[in-house]
């Protein structure tokens, strides 16, 4: 592993902040300079503006500026004013004024609208940027049967909006950043100022903030570049779509990254045994939440042993299987060429293509590719006594087992976690399951999210925390909050059944 970091982790350069560049006093001049900046780009536009006796150049992007924001806000204002100061005569809410001639490129592409003036050695920026987004709608991968049916979308001002909404504090704090030297991707943190860990927000902002790459398109390059141990199998990096989510978490003292240009935010720091939460377990009855999810920690189980524990059983402890069963069986694999292990890998490297193909394919023609050929190659492959009928059930349990758990990453760590343990099976045994799962086990308690461990509050135990790990416990007896992300504020208040002790009906 250390060699593997060693010859993965290239030394970062030193990025030269670019020479400042003072403006021009001569209009044409900086004309010239912003067309070249931009390689003279067709989208590039400019119109002739005269303000205080004084030519100057209304310069925008076509595809990124809002046209009537720019007759509304700043045409027709200073047209109608033909003296005074710029920036009290447009009526724009967002104007700023720069010295430096270089800033004036990267302003244009951002949406914003600059005004150059002759013989003035400022220039003016005003966000006009146009908004082009989809409307607001429930997230496909993070469906519930009951609770709220919005989600993020890939504008940032729209995601910001709809947290505030539901986390109406004064506290909720947003912090912009800028990361990628090429892209100009527009980051936002969010924390709750008298919840959130400071040592944790100095340390998500120093990550943030030691970003160099050219491109960072999406919140997976973030979460790769910021999390503790990006070798390892299980993602240490809670990605969501839903809101009301991404709300609670932050209620809990957690910090929440959104990027610009996608739906998708991060939460950290988290646990392994977040990715098993759902809304649904807290907007359902406290019993059935539980006993739900109970069921996706078995289908954790399920999805990872099942393929291993049939080849070993089979392979080297056949004895431990029911004497009517072993028939069963037997007279099933007899008529198989290949041992256990080839046709677990055959299955389940079939199975994950076509995974693959129905989620590529199109959303009606999806479907069908994965029933249809679900269906007919497995009913081929046993016809044709090139795989058993019991694998083809084991198989497909562990397929439909995987899908249980709400968070994609840790379905799909869960299915690249079945291939080592079915090849140590197949070696070993029972044996190799047993010290596979003690190293799975051993990883899980060693690794750590942003100084979180991993494994709490199992490992290290903490038993108040244990409400609301592998069953909830009912809503008014969660009074504290997690202790995981170090939160300012352990204690909530919780006391909503104080109607029952002040009821003098009650004994």
């Amino acid at each position: 592993m250390s060699l593997l970091r060693t010859l993965l982790t290239k030394k970062p350069t030193e990025n030269k902040p670019h020479e400042r560049m003072s403006v021009y006093s001569l209009l044409q001049e900086n004309k010239e300079y912003v067309e070249n900046q931009l390689f003279h780009s067709s989208d590039l536009k400019w119109r002739s503006i005269r303000f205080n006796q004084t030519e100057g150049l209304i310069v925008f992007l076509e595809s990124l500026a809002d046209l009537q924001k720019i007759q509304k806000e700043i045409i027709q204002p200073l047209e109608e004013k033909s003296e005074g100061n710029v920036d009290e005569v447009i009526t724009s809410v967002e104007i700023t004024k720069k010295s430096d001639l270089n800033e004036v490129p990267y302003a244009l592409i951002q949406g914003n609208c600059v005004l150059l003036f002759e013989g003035i050695v400022e220039v003016f920026i005003v966000d006009v940027a146009a908004v082009n987004t989809r409307n607001i709608s429930e997230p496909v991968n993070e469906g519930v049967i009951r609770g709220a049916h919005d989600g993020f979308i890939e504008h940032l001002m729209t995601n910001l909006y709809l947290v505030r909404k539901r986390v109406e504090n004064p506290n909720l704090v947003v912090r912009y950043y800028q990361t990628g030297k090429a892209t100009k991707t527009k980051l936002a943190l969010l924390y709750m100022q008298d919840l959130a860990n400071p040592d944790l927000v100095k340390e998500v902002d120093q990550r943030i903030g030691s970003i160099a790459m050219d491109i960072t398109i999406s919140p997976g390059f973030i979460a790769e570049l910021i999390e503790d141990n990006p070798f390892s199998l299980f993602p240490q990096i809670l990605y969501t779509e839903r809101t009301d989510r991404a709300a609670a978490h932050l209620m809990e003292g957690r910090v929440v990254i959104i990027a610009d240009g996608d739906p998708s935010a991060l939460i950290l720091p988290v646990t392994f045994f977040a990715f098993y939460q759902s809304p649904d377990d807290y907007h359902s009855r406290w019993i059935a939440g539980s006993f739900v999810r109970l069921l996706r920690f078995v289908s954790f189980i399920i999805a990872s042993l099942i393929p291993a524990l049939y080849i070993a059983v089979i392979g080297f402890h056949p004895e431990i299987l029911p004497e009517n069963l072993i028939f069963s069986v037997k007279s099933s694999i007899d008529r198989v060429p290949f041992p256990p292990i080839v046709e677990a890998l055959i299955m389940q490297i079939t199975l994950e293509v076509l995974r693959e193909a129905g989620v590529r394919l199109p959303s009606r023609v999806g479907q069908t590719i994965g029933i249809v050929g679900g269906l007919v190659i497995g009913d081929s492959v046993v016809r044709a006594g090139l795989i058993s009928y019991p694998m083809v059930i084991v198989v497909a349990l562990t397929a439909i087992s995987s899908f249980v758990a709400p968070s994609n990453e840790i379905s799909t760590a869960t299915r690249i976690l079945g291939f080592p343990l079915m090849i140590l099976a197949a070696m070993f045994g029972l044996i190799g399951i047993t010290f596979g799962m003690l190293f799975i086990l051993i990883h899980l308690c060693k690794l750590e999210s942003f100084g979180t461990p991993y494994f709490s509050p199992v490992m290290p135990l903490r038993m108040k925390d244990m409400k609301d790990t592998f069953v909830r416990f009912p809503i008014w007896s969660l009074n504290q909050r997690p202790h995981d992300p170090h939160p300012q504020k352990y204690v909530q208040e919780r006391n909503s059944r104080g109607w029952e002790q002040d009821d003098p009906g009650k004994e």
